[in-house]
């Protein structure tokens, strides 16, 4: 293991767009491309294309680490050509610098995802199932860079960036100790506008409803965004997935809709949504091999988004892949396809469509990055299990005093995962399996 590898992974550095991949384990490679994913696809949060912007030398300078780590030839930073105070500020950074380029994305969703990033930049499809290693590439976050170059001069991952936005006085985006409150984060942001409330943790469409609008900041955490409780987006959210495939035995028409514009579809992988769908009417759900294909399926939410009848493939996928689990059945499907879907380009969703859709035009707004620094908190109760793999082992015992970028947890031995830091200097209020609860205190 390289010394950079070590230091990513002493400083538990995992992928900060959402999956929490641990990034030591992905730079452990060699590769021809280093792609930054700089997207940020889900509507209505700002955190990338602000930091991109604010410390766009600071993460030039960790990319051009990491491409010397897996001996790319290249470094290109996707990011969508509408920010374009981001790419004026990427392109002085990387001026004379012959390893790095800007790709510009178009505004559509899912831009983000992965594999649809490589196909963008590199024309290149990963196969079915598959990751972009396999076509000798690795993607990053941009937020993770960050992070790698505050590794480089000594500091872990003890701070997080988050959009709070929707239903709050002043929309802001928030760096804020990780393990802080949801509660404080909204404090921070005006407070809730309405009434009767409901939380999303993360983009509307892949986030999560956050159970009792409570809960705490990991390293994969990207926005909040708060919503009236009766907006039709929660109530989406919340439907329960056996009403919904009730609904589909009688109101899916079978019109393809879904399958017209599911991001893997038009990268030509083995994904029918109209189809699993059609396995439904049929109550079969544990009889046919097509459910197989489910595997395939990301979960972006956008089948939703297309269906007239507002039906939700992606929930009934959700399904089968628990079924399959359960049942130890793997994915089968691994095909590398050499061309995309014809047609493809002209069936991008475009995210101002699908905002319409979300019924979030109003809260379309800036989340501007609050310039005072970290915010403060009193308390954080920080995940044991912030990224893939296996949770951290406690380091710590109740009553112990730490320091703020103190390791906390420990990769279990033999297992894949990543170091937990704590991100104030306090007391341990408590230890459990799944977190340490640490209080401030001014001396330690």
């Amino acid at each position: 293991m390289s010394s950079l590898v070590e230091l990513i992974k002493n400083a538990g550095i995992v992928g900060a767009g959402g999956a929490g991949f641990p990034t030591h384990v992905k730079l452990d490679a060699k590769a021809e491309y280093v792609i930054v994913n700089g997207a940020e696809c889900e509507p209505l949060l700002r955190v990338d294309q602000q930091l991109l912007a604010l410390y766009s030398r600071e993460i030039v300078s960790a990319l051009n680490e990491v491409v010397l780590q897996i001996e790319a030839k290249k470094g290109i930073i996707a990011i969508k050509k509408k920010h374009q105070d981001a790419i004026v500020k990427l392109a002085d950074a990387v001026a004379g610098n012959h390893n790095i380029e800007i790709f510009p994305l178009g505004d559509f969703y899912p831009a983000g995802d992965e594999q649809v990033t490589v196909y963008e930049v590199l024309k290149r499809i990963v196969p079915e199932g598959g990751i972009p290693l396999e076509v000798n590439t690795v993607v990053i976050n941009a937020e993770t860079l960050l992070n790698i170059y505050n590794a480089l001069s000594g500091t872990p991952v003890i701070e997080k960036y988050v959009t709070v936005t929707g239903a709050v006085r002043n929309p802001v985006t928030l760096k804020v100790p990780v393990g802080s409150s949801y509660d404080s984060l909204i404090e921070a942001a005006g407070g809730v506008a309405v009434k009767d409330y409901a939380m999303i943790d993360g983009g509307p469409m892949m986030g999560k409803i956050a159970e009792g609008n409570r809960g705490n900041v990991k390293k994969t955490t990207k926005g909040l965004i708060i919503l009236p409780k009766d907006h039709p987006l929660i109530l989406s959210k919340k439907k329960d997935v056996e009403a919904m495939l009730r609904e589909s035995r009688g109101a899916c028409c079978q019109c393809t809709l879904c399958t017209e514009v599911c991001p893997r579809n038009l990268l030509s992988h083995r994904i029918y949504p109209h189809k699993l769908m059609r396995l439904t009417q049929y109550n079969s759900l544990a009889d046919s091999s097509r459910m197989q294909e489910a595997f395939l399926c990301s979960e972006c939410g956008l089948c939703e988004q297309a269906c007239i009848m507002g039906l939700q493939p992606w929930k009934l996928n959700q399904v089968l892949k628990s079924k399959m689990a359960a049942a130890g059945l793997k994915n089968p499907y691994h095909d590398h396809p050499e061309h995309a879907a014809p047609f493809r380009e002209y069936k991008k969703f475009p995210v101002k469509r699908l905002i319409q859709r979300l019924g979030l035009g109003k809260y379309n707004v800036e989340a501007p990055l609050d310039r005072s620094g970290k915010l403060k908190v009193s308390e954080v109760t920080i995940a044991l299990k912030q990224h893939l793999g296996a949770p951290a082992d406690a380091a710590v015992a109740v009553d112990d005093k730490v320091t703020e970028g103190q390791i906390i947890g420990k990769i279990p031995e033999g297992k894949t995962g990543g170091f937990v830091h704590s991100s104030i200097s306090g007391t341990v209020l408590s230890v459990t399996k799944d977190a340490v609860v640490i209080s401030l205190c001014v001396e330690v």
